[in-house]
């Protein structure tokens, strides 16, 4: 098991990672951060927790009986990847990956076992 300390380094450590941070999707405050660079975490947290937010309304709307296992947006030069805690979905993990040093897939089974070491 790792606290939000231990899994940020683990996080940056997934190639072609450009920053990352754990969110509480009712406030849209960051647990914690790493990374970044030109890119506001704070203000990516606060703008994906209105995608998440957004997508769980669409599909309760829906009637749909299930959960966000992850949420990718693809833009021209990166990936961005939302996942929700699996033991707590106020909370997700915000990944930032840049396409030409990553490899979504592998990225995606990383994020996935960091995520279910992940205690809060």
């Amino acid at each position: 098991m790792a606290t939000t300390k231990e899994t940020l380094p683990k996080l940056m450590e997934i190639d072609g990672c450009l920053g990352c941070c754990i969110v509480d999707s009712n406030s849209g405050m960051m647990l914690g951060a790493s990374g970044g660079g030109n890119l506001s975490l704070e203000v990516a947290a606060a703008g994906n927790t209105e995608v998440v937010r957004s997508k769980r309304k669409t599909m309760k709307a829906l009637n749909l009986a299930d959960h966000i296992e992850d949420m990718l947006i693809t833009l021209g030069k990166q990936y961005h990847l939302i996942r929700p805690l699996s033991t707590n979905d106020a909370l997700f993990i915000y990944l930032v990956l840049d396409k030409t040093r990553s490899n979504l897939a592998m990225a995606r089974h990383q994020l996935t076992q960091i995520e279910k070491d992940l205690v809060i």
